[in-house]
């Protein structure tokens, strides 16, 4: 391939359906997508991916069943704890973006470590999305904004850009959706104004190596007009 996006952003979508497919519990399905997502991260760098933004969790997501929501936050509170060595061999950089102050002290607080111990990594950048949404990126933009006087009349494009979560990363040249569906369900919504879109059928559990490959074939055979 001749042009490999540097910043892919993933919609892991299907594990619950995966679940009720296979005849297992919802949690079960979670797990076998967390697991895939280990892979997901293996073959992207190895394919010279720079950038990874995963959904994990979006704001939307809290009026799910209440134990699903505990089952999820303690997935997340586990995988980041436990990654932290394997992150550091692979070169990952962690960074968990979203509202923040709505997780738990526990899951903030290895939030804060993983990030601490993995910020000189350059290998791979890992954007976990937690209580993310791109209204909310957007609006909490907006507020930094307006708390720093900014002078309506200088604001440019690069400077509110600047103010987002994902804020001195290069926007997502590719968007990944698992799952059939075929929209942006409130993410990056302003970071994917000129982002490829590749949707997949496959629900996330089954999403394979090649799989990636096609939705970076895809990719590679595209023209990137940017609007000109």
């Amino acid at each position: 391939m001749q042009n490999v996006p540097k910043h892919i952003v993933l919609f892991p979508d299907g594990n619950r359906r995966w679940a009720k497919d296979h005849g297992i519990s919802i949690s079960e399905g979670y797990l076998k997508g967390k697991d895939k997502f280990n892979d997901f991260l293996r073959w992207s760098k190895k394919r010279g991916v720079k950038v990874v933004t995963v959904f994990g969790f979006s704001s939307e997501n809290w009026k799910r069943p209440q134990d699903q929501v505990d089952f999820l936050m303690q997935v997340f509170e586990t995988y980041l704890e436990k990654g932290i060595e394997v992150f550091n061999q692979e070169g990952v950089r962690v960074k968990v973006i979203g509202q923040k102050y709505k997780l738990s002290d526990s899951l903030k607080a290895v939030i804060e470590k993983v990030e601490e111990a993995t910020k000189n990594n350059i290998a791979l950048h890992l954007n976990l999305a937690v209580s993310y949404g791109g209204r909310w990126d957007i609006i909490n933009a907006v507020k930094e904004l307006i708390k720093q006087g900014i002078d309506p009349e200088l604001l440019t494009e690069d400077i509110f850009a600047s103010h987002l979560s994902t804020a001195g990363l290069p926007e997502p040249d590719l968007i990944i959706r698992a799952g059939g569906e075929m929209r942006l369900s409130n993410f990056v919504l302003w970071q994917g104004a000129y982002s490829e879109l590749y949707f997949s059928d496959k629900l996330w559990p089954d999403f394979s190596e090649q799989d990636l490959d096609l939705a970076l074939n895809e990719f590679d055979q595209r023209t990137r007009r940017f609007g000109k």
